[in-house]
């Protein structure tokens, strides 16, 4: 309901008002500064051709604007520069190594490993510490020794244990 009023008033009158906004005199230029206008009077007394040639059109110059044609185009970046410049040197990579799940990775830059490999190296890690080790799994992944020491050390696969049920009032799983 306040929304209906809200509007109401809004609009109450609103041609008329439009109207009268229309028609105003338009704004007149900001006053000059009076120690200007001295020397400005001064300089129409001394020169009274300069204010004819301020509202003259000069045909010879109007002649070259008409001539005058800009054609501007997209700057090319710079990056666009460089490719052309200088064929780019192919990465080292490697394929992926065990079950991708249906992942679309055709090749893993040297140095780096995907998720599903991580995962795979901390659980035989995990499972076989004494065959899988820092340095095997460094060459086998194409990695090197401080970063699979710090990954072994700060990162865990998760553990899902199952406990018996002791307790016979415990609601039975199905």
């Amino acid at each position: 309901m306040g929304a209906a009023v809200i509007r109401a008033i809004r609009n109450f009158n609103l041609e008329n008002r439009a109207e009268r906004e229309i028609s105003k005199m338009k704004p007149s230029p900001a006053p000059r500064h009076p120690s200007t206008k001295s020397l400005l009077r001064e300089q129409i007394s001394g020169h009274p051709d300069v204010k004819g040639d301020i509202f003259r059109k000069d045909d010879k110059l109007l002649s070259l604007l008409r001539n005058v044609y800009v054609d501007s185009k997209d700057p090319v970046s710079s990056v666009q520069v460089k490719d052309t410049g200088t064929p780019q040197e192919p990465k080292e990579s490697r394929l992926p190594k065990g079950h991708h799940f249906n992942i679309n990775i055709e090749n893993i830059p040297i140095g780096k490993i995907s998720i599903v490999e991580a995962l795979t190296l901390l659980n035989n890690h995990k499972l076989n510490p004494d065959t899988w080790t820092a340095q095997k799994i460094a060459e086998e992944y194409y990695l090197e020794q401080k970063d699979v020491n710090s990954l072994l050390r700060y990162f865990e696969t998760f553990e899902v244990k199952i406990f018996p049920l002791d307790d016979k009032k415990a609601i039975q799983s199905k």
